[in-house]
């Protein structure tokens, strides 16, 4: 069954093989964690979101229209996590309010650290959609036609709001250091 590609896994969890999800979530469900990780700067709220997009996964299974699975879980994710948001400002949290958590890795020298430290301030000054872009093509190594899936946009469009979102994100990291 591992051989299957996701898209076969995904018809057969689709058509009531509840089994078969299992495979698509370790492909998937760490890809889903970082990708939500980098938005939400919350390893906690990061792994609910994380679950509950697999949770929605099989509660829509019939939805799955068959095409590309990846863009299909992301979008799930992507209104998951701004369903948590729309929520989060309505109780008077602001994104920019929200405490930045990492992990310190001691692997990591005090310069690299620092780097990332400034790239990392410099991301959470994007507007929401475009530090999504930059995570889910510079960090997510995701393609720009499979975003404009996901976003419901041409592969055109997203090439060129990406190449915006890293100038801005260049001139913030530039301001910063």
């Amino acid at each position: 069954m591992k051989n299957l590609t996701d898209e076969e896994l995904m018809i057969l969890v689709s058509n009531g093989n509840l089994d078969m999800m299992s495979v698509l979530f370790e492909r998937y469900h760490t890809r889903i964690f970082n990708f939500l990780l980098k938005m939400t700067r919350d390893r906690d709220v990061s792994q609910d979101i994380t679950q509950e997009v697999f949770y929605k996964a099989i509660k829509y299974r019939a939805s799955y229209k068959k095409g590309k699975f990846s863009s299909w879980i992301y979008t799930i994710a992507r209104n998951i996590f701004s369903d948590h948001y729309q929520k989060q400002k309505v109780a008077a949290q602001r994104l920019d309010d929200i405490e930045y958590k990492t992990e310190s890795e001691d692997t990591y020298t005090a310069e690299k650290s620092e780097i990332k430290e400034q790239l990392d301030r410099a991301l959470e000054q994007l507007n929401e959609s475009d530090r999504e872009l930059v995570i889910m093509n510079r960090y997510q190594k995701i393609k720009y036609q499979e975003i404009a899936e996901i976003t419901n946009s041409t592969a055109g469009a997203v090439k060129t709001k990406v190449h915006r979102a890293i100038h801005k994100l260049k001139d913030y990291y530039l301001q910063n250091t």
